[in-house]
């Protein structure tokens, strides 16, 4: 004989309680935070990835210059790509270099906005992305899934 549900009773346990597999799901700020960052790194990506082809193609007026920048851009963009990993599996670590990424792109934005020109609408969106995921990381709801702060 099988028992039937009594109508107050819950017939599932909480979504948010935890991740199908079975650990504790990380809130929905920890994953906008990790797109935010990993987008930046993949921007740098693709204008390192630029540079460099311009420097090997030779349409610039420095081939040395295009090719280190490219270089360049592709080592920092390391930073955002491992903090958006860190971030996206929760791990505590990962805040910091998340928190340091935004850090330098603020004055880079300024950069762009007094360039001006087409250059605006760049420094927009970077201080935007930035502001956003600095006010997600330091977030108590995104600071506690971390394990970040003074225990409850």
């Amino acid at each position: 004989m099988s028992e039937k549900p009594t109508p107050n009773a819950p017939a599932t346990a909480p979504a948010d309680a935890t991740a199908p597999g079975g650990a504790a799901a990380l809130p929905g700020r920890l994953t906008v935070a990790a797109v935010l960052c990993a987008l930046q790194g993949l921007a740098l990506v693709g204008l390192g990835g630029y540079l460099l082809f311009d420097g090997i193609t030779g349409h610039v007026d420095s081939v040395r210059q295009a090719e280190t920048g490219g270089l360049t851009l592709l080592a920092i963009a390391v930073l955002p790509l491992i903090a958006a990993r860190g971030l996206r599996l929760g791990r505590r670590w990962s805040r910091g270099p998340a928190l340091i990424t935004q850090l330098t792109a603020l004055p880079v934005a300024w950069t762009l906005w007094t360039a001006g020109g087409a250059l605006t609408a760049a420094a927009v969106a970077l201080a935007a992305a930035a502001l956003a995921v600095v006010a997600l990381l330091v977030n108590p709801t995104a600071t506690q899934a971390l394990g970040i702060g003074p225990a409850a």
